[in-house]
Order: structure tokens, then C-alpha cells, then sequence
């Protein structure tokens, strides 16, 4: 039953944007400029291997917290090496512009009109391992119509510890279960329902490329299941569509 829920919180790498298209669009002009010869699309997966290993180091308490623009830099930057580009020898702007790559990611074409319908019922916001700067330039140029912008540093917990979902809900004023995870991820929507949080499911079959092998199906009996975010509102009982 999702009678109670007030707000809708969304994962955003996968789920409400296209991350590796976008990644592999801004890195391709890039990688041939310095003449790696590799598909940047797998340079865009390499890239992303790091992403949890880097946060683990945040979620052990083996570092501080870090933001993700930090994180992502220092991945950018490994990934070069392992490339045979010594990244200082690239201008830092060029190596910044780069890394904000993560900033101009396009959302899926049912982001935006599903979004908007569910934010006339519900409260919409981001609950994602990206920075709050980050979530605000990419909500700018995509034109995703948050409610409240609630990045990691807020919750001072990357996903998916259990902070990162209680503390988002803390800052929202709502429990646990008044808060609805939606997401395109298995795994985030289990450690939310862990937490008390209801789940929606989304598969986005592309997120990885034609070849994806996960998350292609529910893993469990999530609140709500839906092919896409037009179907997600009409299960939430939002109009428009």
C-alpha cells in the first residue's frame, strides 16, 4: 500500500539520467584529442568501476567524508594512468571540464513529464550518491523538477548505508515509511526497504549498454513496479498522463 507516501525520492545515475551516454558523449573529444584509442563508452564503464569502491572508503571510515566531484576526479585521474595518459601533463581545466561531464548528463525521455506529474502530488527530490552542485547543474540543463535538491554531503552518507536514506527523510520531516525510494536499482531498493522507506521499481535496460544483465527485473515484491516514470505516476494516482 502506498497510501501514506508523501514523498517520492529518486535515485539519479541510471535511473532518472542516461549516465553513460553522456559520460562517453563529453569524454569521446577528449580521449581522441589525446590519442587513447579506446570506446568511449568503455572508458565511461572504466570510470564508473571506481565509483563504489570509492565510496566504500567513505561509507568504511577509512577517509572522511568526501563529495563525489572529489571522487570522481581522483577516478578520472586513475583511469588516465591506466590509459597511458599522465594526467599531469593535461591543463587542470581541461581535466575539470571533463570531470563536470557528470553535471551535463542527459535524463531518460520519460524523466522530465513523469517528474512533473508526480511533483503534483508528491514532494520530488533526489536521494543520490552525487553532490549537491552537481544535482543542481545537472537539474538546470535537463530541466528536472526537483522540489528540494538532497545531495550526499546533506546526508553526510553515500547509499547505501542506512544514513543516507534516514537522514534524507530527517531533512524532509517525514518517517520512513511516508518516503518512497524509487529507483532502477535492486540493490538501493533493498537497503531502502531495510530502513523502512517503500520501493519503486524502474528498469532502465540501456543504463549499461545494450549488453546489461542486471536489474532487467524486480528481485522482490517492491511497492510498486513500472516499466517507466509515465507508468510510475499513473500508479501513484497522478493525473496529466
Amino acid at each position: 500500500m502506498t497510501a501514506g507516501v508523501k514523498a517520492l525520492v529518486f535515485d539519479v545515475f541510471g535511473t532518472v539520467v542516461d549516465w553513460r551516454s553522456g559520460v562517453a558523449r563529453e569524454a569521446a573529444p577528449f580521449l581522441a584529442k589525446h590519442g587513447i584509442a579506446v570506446d568511449p563508452a568503455a572508458f565511461a564503464d572504466a570510470w564508473r568501476r571506481r565509483y563504489q569502491p570509492a565510496m566504500e572508503a567513505v561509507r568504511s571510515g577509512a577517509r572522511p567524508f568526501t563529495r563525489l566531484d572529489v571522487l570522481h576526479s581522483e577516478n578520472l585521474e586513475a583511469v588516465l594512468r591506466d590509459h597511458g595518459l599522465d594526467p599531469a601533463t593535461v591543463a587542470e581545466a581541461e581535466l575539470d571540464h571533463l570531470n563536470r561531464a557528470w553535471h551535463r548528463l542527459d535524463p531518460w525521455p520519460d524523466s522530465v513529464a513523469g517528474l512533473t506529474r508526480l511533483k503534483t502530488r508528491y514532494i520530488i527530490a533526489p536521494l543520490s550518491n552525487g553532490n549537491v552542485a552537481l544535482l543542481l547543474n545537472m537539474a538546470k540543463r535537463a530541466g528536472l523538477p526537483w522540489d528540494a535538491i538532497l545531495g550526499a554531503e546533506v546526508a553526510q552518507a553515500y547509499k547505501p548505508s542506512p544514513a543516507a536514506y534516514l537522514n534524507t527523510a530527517a531533512i524532509l520531516g517525514l518517517r520512513p515509511e511516508e518516503v518512497m525510494l524509487c529507483a532502477a536499482h535492486n540493490g538501493d531498493l533493498a537497503a531502502a526497504r531495510s530502513t523502512g522507506f517503500l520501493t519503486g521499481f524502474i528498469p532502465r535496460p540501456m543504463e549499461h549498454g545494450a549488453g546489461q544483465t542486471k536489474d532487467l527485473a524486480p528481485a522482490q515484491d517492491w511497492d510498486v513496479v513500472a516499466p517507466d516514470f509515465g507508468a510510475l505516476a499513473d500508479a501513484m494516482g497522478c493525473g496529466g498522463g
